[in-house]
């Protein structure tokens, strides 16, 4: 049981006990009896004071070698301005409890004290102490009376998550839960799919590659990964479009999912809506969120490295890029084709830049008209891909080299949209 598990149950036999010690002062009182005086309630403790803990979002992310030597978790590259992890959004405090924190010691909220030695005056008079206030409320109660101010309040149902019919080999724990309100949208971190597909950390050779179960499962890795943050209860769909929707016909990213707004792990604005996805190279939100997007824990992939390949199979429109079965690693099932066409010349296997190229070790960016080719600013559509087999390659050596999803600067990665 966790830690507010067990504030509940204690707070459960507070009141009990403050309950048990009323009955027996008021029973007292009906017999002319005085009551044994009753030991002072132990205060509750407020869970106002005692706020969320914020998800270590540097602890999601792998420490991968490569060939070169090892990057450390969580550094930047050398050279990438954009590379400083954001500061954390903070956990909202809850509400303090005023009902309990006005009533008075050893004594629940909502229940008006009985007036200074009133048990007393009415034994020793005789006179007739009055109804019994027991009594009195139990009429009220069946009267159909409001409760009192303070009285306990009804629950109110959670929202249910939604169902998720695909089954992967490996299982979330534990993941990052401190995301803002408006969360929905984020890119599939490498920890995430890596648990997912059940391959060892570290290991370049993991991941789901071009086999993510077709457009169901891709849906289904999104839907997993918000379920383990505590956002299941909405739809999510991953932004990848496809040959064939089962009926002959194509399917494109853009339409599938749904009208927006959508805000990253920290709240900021990617867009207000699918015109703001289209209108440029990045999204219109906010300048530094879509600078460097981030993933589900509210981390910027620069912390990984050179990890902007994210997979979409899709044009800078959001549409299907090519009806060429190889260039969606055939609708999303397998990780054994290869794509046609080299990374440059268009078409192929697709992929938008989650942040754009890096230029390191001193190397200036082109300029000049046609140079943002070379840059790698679009989101959605920037260059072909090498492969669809398990991989990745978390270093800045150009195309890289292998036939895995993530061997030009990635690791198979994903957008991922809540559609309402």
């Amino acid at each position: 049981m966790d830690s507010q598990g067990r504030r509940g149950w204690w707070q459960l036999g507070s009141w009990a006990r403050r309950g048990w010690l009323i009955a027996v002062a008021v029973t007292a009182s009906a017999c002319g009896e005085e009551p044994e005086p009753a030991q002072a309630a132990t205060a509750l403790p407020s869970s106002a004071s005692e706020p969320r803990a914020e998800a270590t979002s540097s602890a999601q992310q792998p420490t991968v070698a490569n060939e070169t030597g090892t990057q450390a978790q969580g550094q930047a590259p050398a050279g990438n301005d954009a590379a400083t992890t954001p500061a954390s959004p903070q956990s909202p405090t809850a509400p303090a409890n005023e009902a309990a924190s006005n009533a008075p010691s050893g004594m629940p909220a909502g229940a008006a004290p009985a007036g200074p030695n009133q048990a007393d005056n009415g034994a020793a008079s005789g006179a007739d102490p009055g109804p019994d206030p027991s009594g009195a409320a139990e009429g009220a109660a069946g009267e159909g009376a409001e409760e009192a101010p303070g009285g306990e309040e009804e629950a109110v149902d959670e929202p249910a998550d939604i169902p998720i019919t695909v089954q992967f080999p490996g299982t979330l724990e534990d993941w990052c839960t401190d995301q803002a309100d408006n969360f929905s949208f984020f890119v599939t971190s490498m920890d995430a799919l890596w648990a997912l597909s059940d391959s060892a950390p570290g290991d370049l050779r993991g991941g789901f590659g071009g086999d993510f179960g077709g457009l169901e499962g891709a849906d289904a890795i999104c839907q997993t990964i918000a379920k383990a943050t505590g956002h299941g209860d909405r739809v999510w769909h991953a932004f990848l479009s496809a040959t064939d929707d089962g009926q002959g016909s194509p399917v494109h990213a853009i339409d599938r999912i749904g009208e927006g707004p959508w805000h990253d792990a920290q709240g900021r604005l990617i867009s207000n809506d699918l015109a703001g996805l289209l209108a440029d190279d990045r999204p219109a939100g906010d300048e530094e969120a879509v600078a460097d997007l981030v993933d589900e824990c509210g981390v910027p992939l620069t912390a990984l490295g050179d990890a902007h390949d994210i997979v979409t199979g899709s044009d800078k429109e959001g549409r299907l890029a090519t009806t060429e079965m190889a260039s969606t690693c055939n609708d999303w099932t397998s990780t054994e084709v290869t794509p046609a066409g080299d990374l440059f010349s268009g078409g192929g296997l697709m992929c938008g830049h989650s942040f754009p190229r890096m230029f390191p070790d001193g190397r200036t960016p082109p300029s000049g008209p046609g140079a943002d080719r070379f840059l790698g600013l679009n989101w959605m559509s920037d260059h072909g891909l090498r492969g669809c087999e398990r991989g990745a390659n978390l270093k800045q050596d150009g195309a890289g080299s292998g036939n895995c999803i993530g061997c030009s600067g990635g690791y198979g990665g994903l957008y991922c949209f809540a559609t309402q």
